[in-house]
């Protein structure tokens, strides 16, 4: 096996590189996922609820939904305006 010098340039070209891909993983997970439609269970690992729950959220209308071929998809926007407009500030 040969041996292989490396110069400050690959050190500095090798941190830019991981750098970038760090900023590219925390963008990535700064909470809001990346597609638009999300499927029921990933909506209730969001808001942290039960099937039921999110059943409920569906037949009261709460949360605005759309079902493919049995399979129920939810815009990631709406479901932030719904938290958004029964966000409540109290008063203390």
């Amino acid at each position: 096996m040969g041996k292989t010098i490396i110069t400050t340039d690959d050190l500095r070209d090798f941190k830019m590189e991981l750098l970038d891909e760090i900023k590219q993983l925390l963008t990535n997970q700064s909470g809001q996922p990346s597609k638009k439609w999300l499927k029921s269970p990933e909506v209730r690992k969001l808001l942290g609820i039960s099937p039921g729950t999110l059943q409920n959220l569906r037949i009261n209308g709460t949360l605005p939904y759309t079902k493919v071929g049995g399979v129920l998809y939810y815009n990631y926007q709406e479901i932030m305006q719904v938290l958004e407009a029964n966000k409540t500030h109290n008063k203390f």
